[in-house]
């Protein structure tokens, strides 16, 4: 059990490592640092949290529940797609094999809400009705579900940049996807979502939307990074979301749009200086994603506190 203690004295050991000293190309994404070779990858999932497609501070134990939460999902799931996944070695680390990315993310919304410029919800306020293929009916509301859910893919921009949401039909134009393997994302990716919808439900849980990354070995399509976690999904509670919907109120999350909202209330939606965090908005998020996996895999969050960066090396041999 993670405790109110174990959370403060976590504030100031969270985990943001400089590069280790580990074989294989380096490259930092927003949240994970990746070392790969000609076969095999480590991926080490820091405490970083991005919003806006920017790094915006850390979140005690983040790391850990993201790595655990999303082998746990690739255990749940690999019946649909094979993934990358091959063991733990840590915590906060995933070897994974090494994949040629498919320089895109196929995001399913079951659900016309959001935020953020991309989201469904904001392009639908300001009077977008064809979103990314999709042709939507006049008079929905916010948070109201689709009859069907929508895949809206979205391109992998350089890092500094910001994704780009797009039809379909643009993959095969711009030659990211063949048809045959559009099609077959495209299977996969609902598949994904209406298993996740299924495990969520029966804890009371509404997978609201979410995005999968994909990647190729040896011309095989396999499901890679992270799946159905509190940064790549939205989650609700089931039990208020018709009560909430019918009054027009914001629904109850366990995910990071807690601190997506926080950051529009602060009139912050990805330009300009990143806002200071305080460390008691940080502390609620933390809750939140240790909340998150415990209401959906039915199992307490087995955190490992402490300075990660020692159990890091011994567990990595460096």
């Amino acid at each position: 059990m993670v405790t109110e203690n174990n959370l403060l004295e976590q504030l100031k050991q969270t985990l943001n490592p400089e590069r280790l000293q580990l074989p294989g190309d380096y490259y930092q994404g927003k949240v994970r640092d990746n070392y790969s070779s000609s076969s095999e990858r480590l991926i080490l999932v820091s405490d970083r949290v991005s919003a806006f497609d920017r790094v915006i501070t850390t979140i005690p134990f983040k790391g850990q529940v993201l790595n655990q939460l999303a082998a746990w999902w690739f255990e749940q799931t690999g019946d649909i797609v094979e993934n990358h996944l091959i063991s733990l070695p840590d915590p906060n680390v995933m070897k994974v094999r090494e994949c040629e990315p498919v320089l895109m993310e196929m995001i399913v919304r079951g659900y016309l809400t959001g935020v953020t410029n991309t989201s469904a919800w904001f392009n639908y306020d300001q009077g977008v009705r064809d979103f990314a293929g999709n042709r939507l009916p006049e008079g929905m509301r916010k948070d109201q579900r689709f009859e069907q859910p929508l895949l809206t893919p979205s391109t992998k921009a350089p890092q500094g940049e910001h994704d780009e949401t797009v039809a379909p039909a643009v993959l095969l134009e711009r030659g990211i996807v063949s048809e045959t393997e559009l099609l077959e994302l495209s299977n996969i990716s609902l598949r994904l979502y209406e298993r996740g919808r299924e495990i969520t439900a029966r804890q009371g849980i509404i997978l609201v939307d979410t995005k999968y990354e994909f990647g190729r070995v040896e011309g095989k399509l396999v499901l890679m990074d992270e799946i159905h976690t509190p940064d790549s999904s939205r989650f609700w509670f089931a039990d208020e979301y018709v009560e909430r919907f019918r009054s027009g109120r914001s629904q109850k999350k366990i995910d990071k749009e807690y601190l997506r909202e926080w950051l529009v209330e602060q009139g912050f939606r990805g330009e300009g200086e990143v806002p200071s965090i305080p460390d008691g908005v940080r502390l609620e998020a933390a809750r939140r994603y240790i909340a998150a996996f415990e209401l959906i895999t039915g199992s307490e969050f087995m955190a490992v506190p402490g300075d990660p960066l020692p159990r890091l090396r011994k567990n990595l041999g460096i």
